[in-house]
């Protein structure tokens, strides 16, 4: 029971009027992260664990599997929440759910899926693998000077979730009652339902209603001679992996709401990261597109 009550709070929306503050710990030994959240507001503290992740490199895409317990990183687990999984370049990335988003999500099928299958993780909702979110990293035209070029179509959020009285589906809206269904909204044309298909497609046309999230453009600092963006005393160290996304005003016109910082993501140490997020992703949505940032993207620097 408790396991299953921590589950719901990583996967509901974070708040609404201030950005939740987290870090990310990387072991380069054992390619896993952790995630913690702050309890002070010093950039590094003991924290309290959230989730783990683990790199697993396979001959076409990498897979970063995502649980909620550090020791217990398996698919069969009843621990396991997602995976990150990218294509053979690092510039393509799909964001699955171990359990539905929202009330009527389609399920990806795959022979992994099958498998974990034999194990159920809750009685009430089938274990699969459930598309939540497409991540894209586009040519860095600034090189190392600038930071990376990114989009995140958040396929279970709908773009007016930042509006005020906005309302993005949670998973206790379906388990606990009968909510109407957001549709799935598809991001990658394939001829194939296998994901790698998927990750190496071209973009698709993308369907009209779904939160778009884009890296906010750095601004020249003429003291400095660099492209910057201000974290606020956040990130400390400079790099192509720092980042904040904000909502892109594709759905409509443009307006504060599109002006607010919904993730942000950078370098505070070797292998210390900040995490700061807010309303409408939840914290494994943003762990898991902080964890995109992680990959090698050769074609893109």
């Amino acid at each position: 029971m408790h396991c299953e009550i921590v589950w719901l709070r990583i996967l509901q929306p974070g708040p609404r009027d201030y950005l939740l503050q987290c870090f990310i710990k990387r072991n380069r030994s054992t390619q896993t992260y952790h995630l913690y959240l702050s309890l002070t507001n010093a950039l590094a503290d003991d924290g309290k664990f959230l989730l783990a992740a683990r790199k697993c490199r396979r001959a076409t895409c990498t897979d970063y599997i995502i649980s909620l317990h550090s020791d217990d990183m398996s698919k069969g687990s009843s621990t396991y929440l997602g995976k990150l999984r990218s294509n053979f370049l690092g510039t393509k990335f799909i964001v699955y759910d171990g359990q539905p988003p929202h009330a009527g999500a389609k399920m990806t099928r795959s022979r992994s899926t099958r498998l974990a299958n034999l194990k159920q993780v809750s009685p009430r909702i089938p274990f699969g693998n459930y598309s939540v979110a497409h991540i894209s990293y586009e040519l860095n035209v600034l090189g190392s000077r600038g930071p990376r070029r990114m989009q995140c179509v958040m396929d279970s959020i709908p773009a007016s979730a930042i509006e005020s009285g906005g309302v993005a589906p949670t998973q206790t809206e379906f388990l606990f009652s009968n909510a109407d269904s957001f549709p799935s909204i598809p991001f990658f044309r394939s001829k194939s339902n296998r994901s790698e298909k998927f990750l190496s497609g071209p973009l698709a046309c993308q369907k009209d209603g779904a939160l778009v999230l884009r890296n906010k453009a750095p601004r020249w600092h003429e003291q400095l001679q660099c492209w910057c963006l201000n974290f606020h005393g956040r990130v400390t160290v400079a790099s192509v992996k720092n980042f904040q996304l904000v909502a892109s005003p594709e759905n409509g016109p443009a307006g504060l709401e599109h002006e607010k910082i919904i993730l942000q993501f950078g370098k505070v140490g070797k292998d210390l990261f900040t995490m700061d997020y807010r309303y409408p992703i939840s914290a494994f949505q943003a762990f898991a597109i902080c964890l995109s940032s992680f990959d090698t993207k050769i074609a893109c620097e």
